[in-house]
């Protein structure tokens, strides 16, 4: 990727626009790094950046950012409708992604994940699957590690485990992994798509490009990502929690397996999975089927499936106080994930939810807090309209609690109500960003405050 000389502006001084600037400014380009905010309120320190040459701009984004730039890299909290991105495509100037740049930048194939549920866990299980074949092997994109910085880190020689959203996609156009995957679509960022419809949309720009050397994981008994085949170009390989496909990645009598070109392999039991819950069936299905699509030895997976203990921030046990197991589900940043969360315990739950509203139906998600949560307490931007969604589903008022924008507050409530066997379990249906930089964050508040009940 040849870009000496050229002249590249960076919008968005997050993770991705950072590593997205240091990486161009090393392949020799003129590097402008945008951020609308000031500098003051952002989190990174620049010295590095300043060190290597990049210019930095912070604050309103005049149209003559522009003036010269033949490349627009956009993070991918920055949606492509803001008026300097608007003004670049008029202009014919190039816009893509950090996530297009690590595809152009890559030596070694990319194995990509993206859904609206599961990714993390998919991925992170993928790359250690795939480390049964592969070295080095890079894990990166929406975990937390820009994709870029792992593409050139791993060269050649090696594979690529990629986590990839909605958000990353908006911008992106040409990203063309040899394996790609879609776990599962359901409502989530309507507020910045716009609508359900370009919400999936985005999705399926993960498969846009793949050819028929390709392959397309997708889950079975999802019915928007099963239909997603008429769209594929690519070889498409299902798995399926449900049903016993003749071709895929399955469960069979509580036995994992892969079938595939007459061919049948198995893993493990159910039972055996290191990772428990329905869902976790599925991601370890999908995981199996991306890596064995990838050239890894299904026999080799096994240990690996058997041993793999999930990610920090889902469904992840914290502690035992008084009888009372307190879990971490922060992760859990919409409601369908939170249900996965719900459906993991019996009855009995002390339950943390709300923050930053995505305004998706909440219909499903209070029938289950009904007949599962004995005391439901909120906080953040949604808590008021969490509440009235609980009264309206017939949740009395007396097992409602309010903690307002204080995790220190739910935290003391939640110790308060909750009585053995019951678990306390933060699932908040919700983003984080009314109260903390991201779920992260969130979730480590969570931790430290109930380590320090």
């Amino acid at each position: 990727m040849d870009l000496s000389g050229k002249n590249v502006l960076v919008i968005g001084a997050g993770i991705s626009g950072f590593a997205a600037a240091k990486i161009v400014r090393r392949l020799g380009a003129e590097v402008i790094l945008s951020d609308a905010k000031a500098e003051a309120d952002i989190k990174y320190d620049f010295q590095e950046l300043r060190a290597a040459g990049v210019h930095l701009v912070f604050g309103p984004q005049q149209e003559s950012l522009l003036d010269g730039i033949s490349l627009v890299l956009v993070s991918p909290a920055v949606p492509c409708r803001i008026p300097i991105i608007q003004a670049a495509y008029q202009r014919h100037i190039r816009v893509s992604t950090e996530v297009e740049l690590a595809y152009e930048l890559a030596q070694s194939p990319i194995c990509a994940v993206t859904g609206t549920n599961g990714k993390t866990t998919t991925v992170t299980l993928l790359g250690q699957l795939l480390a049964t074949r592969f070295n080095p092997v890079g894990v990166g994109g929406n975990i937390g590690t820009p994709l870029s910085e792992e593409a050139l880190r791993v060269g050649r020689g090696g594979c690529i485990a990629a986590e990839i959203s909605s958000y990353q996609m908006e911008a992106t156009t040409n990203f063309h992994p040899h394996v790609a995957a879609v776990l599962n679509v359901t409502p989530d960022h309507i507020v910045r798509h716009g609508s359900m419809e370009v919400y999936q949309q985005m999705k399926e720009r993960i498969f846009a490009q793949q050819t028929a050397e390709d392959f397309l994981v997708l889950n079975y008994d999802d019915p928007a990502t099963r239909a997603m085949k008429e769209r594929a170009q690519s070889a498409v390989f299902y798995f399926s929690r449900k049903e016993e496909l003749a071709e895929g990645a399955i469960v069979k009598d509580g036995q994992l397996m892969i079938r595939w070109e007459g061919q049948e392999y198995q893993l493990c039991t159910v039972g055996e999975l290191g990772i428990k819950g329905g869902h976790n069936v599925e991601n370890a299905l999908a995981a199996a089927a991306v890596a064995f699509l990838a050239g890894c030895e299904p026999q080799a997976m096994v240990k690996v499936l058997k041993e793999f203990r999930g990610v920090e921030h889902r469904i992840e046990f914290v502690r035992t106080l008084d009888g009372v197991a307190y879990y971490n589900d922060s992760k859990a940043t919409n409601t369908d994930s939170a249900i996965k969360a719900l459906e993991t315990f019996a009855e009995g739950i002390v339950l943390l939810a709300g923050g930053d509203d995505k305004l998706t139906d909440l219909g499903d998600f209070m029938r289950l807090v009904k007949g599962r949560v004995h005391e439901l307490i909120l906080i953040g931007a949604a808590a008021e309209r969490f509440r009235q969604e609980a009264l309206a589903g017939g949740i009395s008022a007396e097992h409602i609690h309010m903690a307002g924008y204080d995790m220190g507050k739910a935290v003391t409530l939640a110790h308060t109500l909750a009585q053995a066997p019951e678990v306390v379990l933060l699932s908040p249906a919700c983003a984080s960003f009314d109260m903390y930089d991201g779920m992260a964050e969130r979730g480590r508040d969570f931790k430290r405050l109930v380590n320090n009940l």
